[in-house]
């Protein structure tokens, strides 16, 4: 369609050797056009209203050389009005043609610049565009001569396979372009987070783990700063060495690297050994019902809780428990809160997850620490996939 957004990289477009070989062509049928007026002038109904056509064909056909070499000129806006331009400078043959070269076949005034065209919106808007246009001209061509014939049928053939083959290249350009640019933003993603890791490491890293160990030896308090010291440096350890998640082509994301984030000394995360990709608002807003669950842990739990996280994909579902060894939540307790006007787990967790169509059951008992059980099913668009296997 139009370009790609300002914040995709700015790769080369892999339509553009479609767009230089519609160029070419629009500019050889021109130049043929003009032999065949040469060649007919003197017998035409209209000869003055031939030369108007050419004319307009030339200042069209430059002009569109000219923004079409571009790849910000290759606007949707531009190849539409390129569609009624040559379609009108066809249509007027009607006014120029005697009855005699109608049904002769004779060829019009644009003659092969006719199809420049479905070159246009094939290369712009890929197979669909392209046939579409490809119809559409073979119906104008129709309409024009308002008779059946082999010629006709074979025109017909040519304006539709040619809309049709090129849409098709130019759609599968299109794609390689897209996909090359999440490649290089992926390249470049990685390379920061390495270049980040490596002055983690020679600096945050070393630090956290002296003081780790220095607390360690003289206990007291210290004890407590160098426990804290090491719970961020396995968080900080787990961040960078997580690949860098770009949604795929489809628009999904792997929720199982994204909540390996959440690894830390006293959170256990275990996800399927492959990626569990999961439309990007999904995704999102399940990662968002996690963190809410581990912060509700970290708040109420006490300080020493331990926490683990399960993600599991079935066949039409997604399921994700979070678990840990606090001291439970008394019965009447969440409603209470509720009804006090603290809605972090009525809205935060339940809300989220009854926006999803999913359900989510509670498991606590006083002294036997909490477990969230979350179950979502996959979008009904999405093709079933096999079941996977992982660490547990």
């Amino acid at each position: 369609m139009d370009s790609p957004p300002s914040n995709e990289p700015r790769v080369t477009d892999g339509r553009s050797p479609l767009w230089r070989g519609h160029n070419v062509f629009r500019v050889v049928t021109f130049l043929y056009a003009c032999a065949w007026v040469a060649a007919q002038y003197h017998e035409y109904q209209r000869a003055w209203l031939a030369i108007v056509v050419i004319v307009l064909m030339g200042v069209w056909t430059a002009f569109t050389v000219w923004r079409y070499s571009k790849r910000s000129g290759r606007t949707n806006l531009l190849v539409a009005m390129d569609q009624v331009v040559v379609t009108t400078l066809f249509m007027s043959n009607e006014f120029i043609l005697t009855e005699e070269q109608m049904a002769a076949s004779d060829p019009t005034v644009v003659t092969a610049w006719h199809p420049t065209m479905i070159t246009a919106a094939a290369a712009q808007w890929g197979m669909p565009g392209g046939l579409v246009t490809g119809v559409f001209a073979a119906g104008c061509n129709f309409l024009l001569r308002w008779k059946t014939s082999p010629d006709m049928a074979l025109d017909t053939v040519l304006l539709i396979g040619v809309g049709t083959v090129i849409g098709i290249a130019a759609s599968s350009a299109r794609d390689t372009t897209a996909r090359l640019a999440r490649a290089l933003r992926a390249e470049a993603a990685t390379a920061e987070r390495e270049r980040l890791a490596r002055d983690i490491h020679d600096s945050v890293l070393q630090v956290l783990a002296r003081v780790r160990r220095r607390g360690g030896e003289l206990g007291g308090e210290a004890a407590e700063l160098a426990k804290l010291a090491g719970e961020q440096e396995i968080a900080l350890r787990a961040l960078v060495a997580t690949t860098p998640q770009e949604p795929t082509e489809n628009g999904e994301t792997d929720l199982a690297a994204r909540l390996q984030v959440l690894r830390t000394g006293r959170i256990h995360v275990s996800v399927p050994g492959n990626p569990v990709l999961l439309e990007e608002p999904l995704c999102s807003e399940l990662f968002a019902v996690v963190r809410e669950s581990l912060a509700n842990v970290d708040k109420h739990a006490g300080p020493d809780a331990q926490a683990w996280v399960l993600l599991e994909e079935l066949p039409d579902e997604v399921v994700l428990s979070v678990r840990d060894d606090g001291p439970g939540i008394p019965e009447g307790r969440l409603d209470e809160a509720a009804a006090e006007g603290r809605l972090g787990v009525a809205k935060s967790i339940r809300g989220r997850v009854a926006g999803l169509g999913g359900t989510i059951t509670l498991d606590t008992e006083p002294g036997e620490g909490t477990e969230w059980e979350i179950r979502v099913p996959l979008p009904v668009a999405k093709p079933a996939k096999r079941r996977r296997g992982g660490e547990r």
